[in-house]
């Protein structure tokens, strides 16, 4: 009889019986659900099914948005709310064990434990709402449910999320990543290692964590009016894919936007007087720490005294077959500077940025409420993100760029940049640096603002840049340049009246820069010995990705080929192996090595497959794709969620989107799956409904929750 069962069965069996593998709700903890409470909400779903949410009170619009989101992709949210109860391995296996290591780790429940019963009463209310709507829509859709006991969840869930993912939008997945992987951490070289294995996919993707953003002030646009443009480049699925809303609360919280998902409410967009959005910035705000450990590893030595390493079992459970989970014991272990990661060159503990706090949910609320820059300001103040810039525009003109990070306190006379002992106090001093050392550029002479993932100092213009000496060196401000930041400057600077056709043409711009560190490499990649063919085809090209030229596909591969070193701070890799590596994948793939762009570069979800422009590092971005069996690019990132926001001169806004796909990306039968992807790939918008007038009209359904 055993003979006929698959040995993977038979093996399972035996497992089981030993108690090595175990069934899976018999690990999970049951979570105390928020308190019993009748919300009072309305969604309506205007035609392109982007959510209206209508609530008497903040929390109970909280709670529409949670039903809301649930229902248009409650299989990634449930990957996000097991993640932040360490479950995330039992759903996805290995790769979603690594992140339930980093969770532990990070110590993020244990920060919320600590934190969250002293955060404002408003701000809890907010969590329970929301995770009472994801609530409600588990207990009514019981057969989508993908893990016995994670639901109820509750507002410490919530807020974990926030926790647990905001420290990877600067890159410490490289640090942990490199550690992990053994990469050696020589005193030359502490930075990010972003070719070290991934130890957790929480965040966004750090081969490309990218964005956009254009602000114009009246005395620079062509009509009086103030501009601003979201651009955020965000994976097109998944855990940090842009997903689209529209708030009104009772109390006058009214907010048009985007938000990830476990989040309880927009974290970009626009209300009736303000606006902001962000683009990824990469300050160094990460220092690392070789400690000195004792024979038997449980200590530390620090100033000239042992002390004891905080020690903790956690338990990852790895997701086998079915509800049978594989129990795999971790120890993780933290010190006075942070969390520490042990591997053949010692044990390293790593002090970051805005660690060990929550105080970024209740900011980003604050900031959807703010009416003024003045309390924009003070909402910031709070210093709760801990890294990503935000470009700002309001009714009355002003625009502002804030660098924004929590930079570490650090002394003088240590290098930041390396490793440092861990054995003394003396080059590590606690806390964050105060709001007034941030860098900030408010109403520059140009009237202008932009950010494409570029240094602070090449956002204005000419005679408007902020000055790098008036900065301390120990911030670790980043001296990165980008192709999408240097064109941008040269098309804002070259245009002394701005509409709104030239903001338009300028987000969707798909030229590169001969002054960039694109424009050299293409220039050395010409120039290189080797592949005589394709440095032909390459010398047609026209420096542009709009589809039209020979070389545009060439040209994109060759480019993307730099970028893998150029935004990861790599070293340079040699330009002529590029364009042969890229001309190979051509001549496979189309037998050619001038098919045209929109061929090779696709946007494909469901029945749809479009061609697209742009490419890597240019303003209309399409950096990251996967390669499809049939050789063409089916883009995954870049261009993702793109507002156009305005106040005309009476100080009233307009504002229109498009998402690559549609509201509601994982669920095929949904006719909103792909209804905006052709608006999308031809450089087109939809109207942002936002007031409740508006909605008139063009409502598809409306119900309660």
């Amino acid at each position: 009889m055993l003979r006929r069962l698959p040995f993977a069965l038979i093996a399972l069996a035996v497992l089981i019986a030993i108690g090595l593998v175990v069934w899976e709700p018999l690990l999970a903890e049951r979570v105390t659900p928020p308190p019993a409470h009748r919300y009072d909400s309305v969604i309506a779903r205007d035609g392109f099914g982007v959510p209206h949410i209508f609530g008497r009170t903040d929390p109970d619009v909280a709670y529409g948005i949670g039903y809301a989101h649930a229902e248009d992709d409650f299989a990634t949210l449930q990957q996000v709310l097991a993640m932040t109860r360490g479950r995330l391995g039992a759903i996805t296996g290995s790769d979603g064990a690594k992140t339930d290591y980093v969770l532990h780790l990070l110590g993020a429940r244990a920060t919320v434990a600590r934190e969250y019963d002293r955060q404002p009463v408003d701000v809890r209310l907010l969590l329970d709402g929301y995770a009472s709507g994801l609530n409600r829509y588990a207990e009514r859709h019981p057969d989508e449910v993908l893990l016995a006991k994670l639901f109820p969840v509750n507002g410490r869930d919530v807020a974990v999320g926030f926790v647990a993912r905001s420290p990877f939008f600067y890159g410490l997945d490289g640090v942990l990543g490199a550690l992990a992987g053994n990469t050696p951490m020589a005193a030359e070289n502490a930075g990010p290692r972003p070719d070290a294995p991934d130890v957790t996919p929480v965040g966004p993707d750090g081969a490309e964590n990218g964005s956009n953003a254009f602000v114009v002030a009246p005395k620079r646009s062509a009509d009086g009016w103030t501009r601003l443009v979201s651009n955020a480049h965000q994976p097109w699925r998944g855990g940090v894919a842009w997903y689209e809303l529209v708030v009104h609360s009772g109390t006058g919280w009214n907010f048009a936007g985007a938000t990830f998902p476990g989040a309880p409410y927009p974290l970009l967009g626009h209300n009736e007087r303000l606006g902001w959005t962000n683009t990824v910035d990469r300050p160094d705000l990460l220092d690392v720490y070789k400690l000195t450990l004792n024979a038997a590893r449980d200590a530390y030595r620090y100033d000239r005294a042992w002390r004891p390493l905080e020690r903790h079992r956690v338990w990852l459970p790895v997701r086998l077959w079915g509800p049978f989970v594989l129990p795999v014991p971790k120890t993780v272990a933290r010190a006075v500077q942070g969390p520490v990661v042990a591997n053949d060159a010692g044990a390293f503990a790593v002090r970051y940025g805005g660690a060990d706090q929550m105080r970024m949910v209740e900011q980003y609320y604050r900031l959807t409420r703010a009416r003024s820059y003045a309390e924009w300001d003070r909402a910031m103040a709070i210093q709760g993100v801990p890294g990503t810039n935000f470009l700002y525009a309001d009714a009355t003109g002003r625009i502002a760029h804030v660098y924004n990070a929590a930079f570490p306190n650090r002394k003088p006379g240590f290098d930041y940049a390396h490793v440092l002992p861990g054995d003394t106090s003396r080059d590590y001093a606690p806390g964050t640096v105060p709001w007034t050392m941030v860098p900030k550029h408010v109403n520059p002479r140009t009237g202008f603002l932009i950010n494409a993932n570029n240094t602070p100092f090449q956002a204005a213009g000419t005679g408007s840049e902020l000055d790098p000496k008036d900065w301390s060196p120990l911030l670790g401000i980043e001296t990165d340049t980008t192709n999408r930041g240097t064109r941008a400057l040269e098309l804002m600077g070259a245009d002394a009246s701005i509409s709104q056709a030239d903001l338009e043409r300028i987000k969707y711009d798909t030229a590169v820069s001969k002054r960039s560190w694109a424009g050299r490499w293409f220039a050395d990649a010409a120039a290189a010995v080797g592949d005589r063919a394709a440095k032909r085809v390459l010398g047609r090209w026209d420096w542009n990705f709009d589809g039209h030229g020979p070389a545009d596909a060439l040209a994109a591969l060759v480019l993307r080929e730099g970028n893998k070193w150029h935004y990861q701070r790599k070293p340079r890799t040699d330009p002529g192996e590029a364009l042969a590596t890229s001309a190979a994948y051509l001549r496979k793939h189309f037998g050619r090595l001038d098919p045209p762009l929109g061929e090779v570069l696709r946007l494909r979800q469901g029945k749809i497959d479009l061609p697209l422009d742009g490419g890597p590092d240019v303003l209309r971005a399409m950096p990251l794709w996967d390669e499809a069996p049939d050789g063409r690019l089916a883009v995954k990132h870049g261009d993702s969620f793109v507002m156009f926001m305005a106040w005309d001169r009476a100080g009233r806004v307009h504002s229109r989107s498009i998402q690559p796909f549609g509201a509601s990306t994982t669920r095929p039968a949904s006719p909103h799956y792909t209804d905006q992807a052709r608006l999308f790939a031809a450089h087109r918008t939809k109207p942002v409904l936002f007031r409740p007038a508006d909605l008139r009209g063009h409502v598809e359904r409306v119900y309660r929750p």
